[in-house]
């Protein structure tokens, strides 16, 4: 079976919207973080699950460990939806490329895609870091021995956003497949034997 240049971008094409749609539904949606509250006598519900928008308060910041997560947070709050917007710009010219066959405008498309996902695992491991830093903060305010029975996890949104990354990244090895399957210049195409 041989694999034929438009199969290869159809492909890209494919994996580039599947990304862009798992990491829209991923910032859209609250199951990033999952707390569950098994603490006998405690007044909040025993099953909390949080989004990007919802980690935050708006108590004054102090500390520097406040200050800094703030700054995560507002950082974290910039580095997805950025990624997001370079994604359709992404796919734009993933298919202007496509449609030029030229090489150098795949190799750019490919190289602006790999770059989409550094920006997606960049937010994604500022997330982490961000619910790591609370946690440690909650442990330090309300003790260890009470955050033994709280049992925290990352819910289905992190899985997306994930999964987004990995699309990203072969979104932009397809591409760099399909520009090596284009000949060097228009001339070695227009004159192979058909």
């Amino acid at each position: 079976m041989k694999i034929t240049f438009g199969s290869v971008v159809v492909c890209a094409g494919l994996t580039g919207v599947l990304s862009f749609s798992c990491l829209t539904l991923a910032i859209g949606s609250e199951y990033w973080y999952i707390i569950e509250d098994k603490r006998p006598n405690h007044a909040d519900p025993p099953y909390i699950h949080s989004g990007l928008w919802g980690v935050t308060d708006d108590a004054p910041r102090y500390s520097d460990s406040d200050k800094q997560m703030e700054i995560m947070h507002s950082v974290l709050a910039v580095l997805l939806p950025l990624s997001v917007v370079m994604l359709v710009f992404g796919g734009i010219c993933g298919l202007v490329s496509s449609l030029a066959r030229s090489r150098t405008l795949l190799i750019g498309s490919a190289s602006y895609f790999l770059l989409c996902s550094l920006l997606t695992l960049s937010g994604v491991s500022l997330y982490i870091r961000y619910s790591q830093k609370a946690l440690e903060e909650a442990e330090r305010s309300v003790g260890h021995e009470q955050m033994a029975q709280v049992h925290t996890s990352f819910g289905w949104s992190m899985d997306m956003a994930w999964l987004s990354w990995v699309l990203e990244v072969i979104t932009g090895l397809l591409l760099l497949l399909a520009a090596r399957m284009v000949p060097l210049n228009q001339y070695e195409d227009s004159v192979a034997p058909k």
